[in-house]
């Protein structure tokens, strides 16, 4: 058995020390290695930092880049739509307009067509009625026709024999002409542009004269017997 020897414990004593006091220095050493190297790049830790904070935000925009994009496309879609929309309103509106127009002059049109037709189906039946009443035969049948009542038409039959013999083309020096010698004979020609050779136009004439200034044949052939004319 050996006897523990004081000197050497103390040595080894020291040594431990030292060793952990090594030990220590070292993680110190290490520690502040991690601590400092850092430290020295702040400036790059920093920007690292600001970049990996940056990073996110960076990656928001450019995601919402396309989304934006995407809605301002949208929005100009929607725009165009719009107009479109409006311009075939307004086309369909001005078509529209157009045929209506044009279905409105047509409705003049055929209205002025009608119109024409009924008055030219008017004139001709009044024609048909004038060529159906129309006094035909001699003058003397003529004015039996015209004048309607028999003793009437005996008054103006007795007054035409004494003025013209019936001859329609009968004229005197003076300047009456026809039937009744109207003087001149052109007063005729108010009751028709035929009055040269019409006895039916002759007749009327005469009897409207009768009517208008003696109230009948029978008065005017009253004032004739008396004056010898009329």
């Amino acid at each position: 058995m050996s006897v523990p020897n004081p000197e050497r414990h103390g040595r080894l004593s020291r040594l431990h020390k030292i060793s952990a006091a090594t030990g220590v220095a070292a993680v110190g050493v290490t520690a502040f290695a991690f601590t400092v190297v850092p430290g020295q790049k702040s400036s790059g830790s920093v920007t690292a930092g600001s970049e990996m904070a940056a990073k996110p935000v960076a990656l928001q925009t450019a995601a919402d880049g396309p989304a934006e994009q995407k809605a301002g496309i949208d929005a100009q879609t929607s725009a165009a739509d719009g107009r479109a929309r409006a311009d075939a309103k307004a086309e369909a509106r001005k078509k529209a307009e157009a045929r209506a127009k044009a279905r409105h002059e047509e409705a003049v049109k055929q209205a002025e067509r009608e119109r024409e037709r009924k008055q030219a189906a008017s004139r001709s039946t009044e024609r048909s009625k004038a060529a159906t009443s129309a006094p035909s035969g001699s003058p003397q049948q003529i004015a039996r026709q015209i004048i309607g009542d028999e003793s009437q038409f005996q008054c103006f039959s007795q007054i035409v024999e004494r003025e013209s013999g019936w001859d329609v083309h009968a004229q005197n020096p003076s300047g009456a002409y026809g039937l009744v010698q109207a003087l001149p004979g052109s007063k005729m020609s108010s009751a028709g542009p035929d009055w040269r050779n019409s006895a039916a136009t002759q007749v009327k004439w005469g009897l409207n004269y009768m009517k208008d200034r003696y109230g009948s044949p029978c008065g005017a052939w009253s004032f004739w017997q008396s004056n010898n004319w009329y």
